[in-house]
């Protein structure tokens, strides 16, 4: 049998599991909303996709490696990132793509197992 597994490189957060207004990150429970880097998690204040602002993302850009693409985890279903916020997030350096936050969760370890400069905001489903 072939292993498909894909290789996660040592130290970086994978996205175990999501649902109940939590989630199981490399074996750690957060309550709420995070936001996700490959290299470390942070509680996020934001609840509902109507309150997500550009400054409520900034905490993804301190560090070193910026990342290139920005995937918006909006809750339950997708939603259309406001033109302006898309602009600014563009002008921080970043590509945003909002989806579900179950998508959001998958693509997130799939562009980090890949070692993409990814970061993710997700919102917390029930």
């Amino acid at each position: 049998m072939t292993d498909i597994s894909p290789v996660v490189p040592q130290g970086r957060q994978v996205v175990e599991g999501y649902g109940g207004g939590r989630f199981r990150i490399s074996g750690a429970v957060w309550t709420g909303s995070v936001l996700l880097r490959p290299d470390a998690a942070l509680p996020w204040p934001v609840a509902e996709f109507r309150d997500l602002t550009l400054e409520s993302l900034m905490p993804l850009t301190e560090g070193e490696d910026l990342p290139e693409i920005l995937l918006i985890g909006c809750g339950g279903r997708a939603e259309l990132l406001p033109r302006t916020l898309r602009e600014a997030i563009r002008a921080e350096g970043m590509v945003a793509d909002a989806m579900d936050t179950g998508a959001a969760c998958r693509t997130f370890n799939v562009l980090m197992a890949e070692d993409r400069r990814v970061a993710a905001a997700l919102i917390a489903v029930e």
